[in-house]
């Protein structure tokens, strides 16, 4: 196991991609990057960490910051859980940590918002705590050099997997070693076609021997996609306000900004739901003229397949002193200004709406 790791990472110190979390010992920055790189690819979200450091340079501009600000610099990124567990970290830190990390992954994983991955990889890399990091890179890494076919997406498995790249950890740098085995499945074992006659553990590696590489990591089988028909009310005023909603803390865009929305499990006629929601939003009934009616967006979630129409409508008699507390009327010009879904943005830069 010892050759496995001084492999690694003289392999690393000659081929690590240059990134400016690399490049500082601040566990804020650190925290930042891996918050922002869960489920998001480098080339993705490295300008948004740029503009988050940009932005809030320290976690108390951070934690001092509105909402509503955040969730507008994160937007895009999707997964929108993780901009809220970064909000109450960061006040969590900055309100009863004095602004100072932690330096230990059981103290990170108290602060509501930090869990065992992101703990893990701020204790390793900004304090040299010997706690592994395992993310889909390192599964894969992992479970073609030495064989595994525990499921990854098990209890069981991901504590063999923790186990093993402890094991494997011992006598090297933690931080180095944790970078490195991520940085090795990111740019070289790759999920489809690695170059695995070059590899530096072509020897080693019982996936290659067995011929089973494409079909590691296991993972259990796959829950069915489920498709969900939405139907969005883009109601606009005479005087050039829109109707727009906050979601709700609980939903798949928590506190993101998108309209009234009609929700079925099959495709129906936009006019008939066009019809249900003008009579939940004016029970006495709405005077308005039909603008536009949208293709069908498609917008794929984990499980979900979500279809999207939006029907564009002018509106001459919205009771405006009857909105429910979620409900806002937005000038048409500010709406950018407001954190969307990305389903919604793509719509709204479609109607030149926001840039």
């Amino acid at each position: 196991m010892e050759i496995f790791g001084k492999k690694l990472i003289g392999w690393y110190l000659q081929n690590q991609r240059k990134l400016p979390w690399r490049e500082t010992g601040d566990p804020y920055k650190i925290w930042l990057s891996e918050v922002i790189l869960q489920q998001t690819r480098i080339n993705q979200g490295l300008d948004y960490y740029v503009k988050f450091v940009e932005s809030f340079p320290d976690i108390h501009s951070l934690a001092c910051a509105p909402e509503k600000e955040i969730y507008k610099l994160w937007q895009g990124l999707g997964y929108y859980n993780r901009a809220q567990n970064l909000i109450h970290a960061a006040r969590t830190i900055a309100n009863e940590y004095n602004g100072r990390f932690p330096g230990t992954k059981e103290e990170l994983m108290k602060i509501k918002g930090i869990g065992p991955y992101t703990a893990a990889a701020i204790s390793s890399i900004a304090f040299g705590k010997p706690d592994p990091v395992v993310d889909g890179n390192v599964f894969r890494v992992l479970s073609r050099v030495f064989g595994i076919k525990s499921p990854i997406d098990t209890a069981g498995g991901k504590k063999e997997f923790v186990s093993l790249a402890g094991r494997l950890m011992e006598g090297h740098p933690p931080g180095d070693f944790n970078q490195a085995l991520m940085e090795f499945g990111a740019v070289w074992c790759k999920p489809k076609n690695p170059d695995c006659v070059h590899c530096i553990f072509y020897d080693e590696c019982v996936a290659r021997k067995q011929n089973t590489v494409s079909e590691l990591p296991v993972k259990k089988p796959k829950a069915r996609v489920k498709d969900r028909f939405f139907y969005y009310v883009v109601a606009q005023t005479q005087n050039e306000r829109i109707i727009m909603k906050k979601r709700g803390p609980d939903d798949i865009w928590k506190n993101l900004y998108d309209f009234p929305l009609f929700v079925t499990g099959q495709r129906t006629q936009a006019l008939k739901a066009l019809n249900t929601l003008t009579g939940k939003l004016a029970p006495a009934g709405l005077v308005y003229s039909i603008k536009h009616i949208s293709h069908e967006y498609i917008h794929l979630l984990t499980h979900q397949r979500i279809h999207a129409v939006f029907i564009r409508i002018i509106v001459e008699n919205f009771p405006e002193n009857r909105l429910e507390n979620n409900v806002l009327l937005i000038n048409q010009n500010d709406i950018e200004n407001y954190p969307v879904p990305r389903l919604v943005e793509q719509y709204l830069q479609d109607q030149k709406l926001i840039k």
